[in-house]
């Protein structure tokens, strides 16, 4: 397991699904988690009781992002919680889902999509530079939507390659801090938040049969990525978007 004892992590988005496994994935190795949520307070509270219950530490900090002052209400939280202590690892998790395809789209959709996915991301990292330790590590949640055409997620399609731009320049920029700035892209995953989509006659089976590894990806799947590159076995690794899909859609199967 990736030793992050006395390590202090922010997690977007961590009351439910990936976000929450990322959560007590971190807490197991040893780190303070603060676990940010946007509504869900009582899913925020099971990953905080979670975690304390495997022996970590963890306080919840709510805010909803996407709307004006949304950074100043996470980090005036969370500051109070850190009681001064610096903020190593920060992983953007938290992202509206797909707004549908490009005739169906309103002006709004598109625009909350950028404000969740892009904009609070960006802003989140500008701001939690000023209180990250030299060596820190910065992990934005991507998605393989970025590497296959998918007309019903268009708009989210293309916020994913934002992150994906914007990690690979700050990689090239944080560098001299030592901060390593890296994107994972999950493919499909199921998690207790999701389960009832892959319920749909057939889904489960035709997905499993077009990943490589001939199955359903999992919470902690990606959470182990997302382990891995907040540790220090990771230090030699930057500014890269790492597939956690299984190989989803990689090719033709025979």
């Amino acid at each position: 397991m990736n030793d992050l004892t006395g390590r202090t992590a922010l997690v977007t988005g961590a009351s439910r699904g990936i976000g929450q496994a990322i959560a007590i994935r971190l807490a197991a190795g040893g780190a303070t988690v603060i676990v940010h949520y946007g509504a869900d307070e009582e899913g925020a509270a099971a990953t905080v009781g979670e975690i304390e219950r495997g022996g970590g530490n963890a306080f919840a900090v709510r805010a909803r992002l996407g709307v004006d002052g949304d950074v100043e209400t996470l980090f005036a939280g969370m500051e109070q919680g850190l009681a001064g202590r610096p903020l190593d690892i920060l992983v953007n998790n938290a992202a509206a889902p797909p707004a549908g395809p490009l005739g169906s789209t309103t002006s709004a959709e598109f625009d909350h999509l950028f404000a969740v996915n892009v904009r609070a991301p960006y802003f989140i990292i500008q701001r939690a530079l000023d209180l990250m330790r030299d060596g820190g590590r910065i992990v934005t949640i991507s998605s393989v939507a970025t590497r296959m055409a998918n007309p019903a997620q268009t708009s989210f399609a293309m916020t994913k390659g934002a992150i994906e731009t914007m990690s690979l320049t700050l990689a090239n920029e944080l560098g001299a801090r030592g901060i390593t700035v890296n994107a994972v892209a999950p493919g499909a995953t199921r998690t207790p938040a999701n389960a009832s989509v892959f319920e749909a006659p057939g889904l489960a089976g035709f997905i499993a049969g077009s990943t490589a590894l001939d199955r359903l990806g999992g919470a902690d799947d990606v959470a182990d990525v997302v382990a891995f590159l907040a540790s220090d076995a990771a230090r030699w690794v930057t500014g890269q978007v790492i597939d956690a899909s299984g190989g989803l859609f990689l090719g033709p199967r025979t």
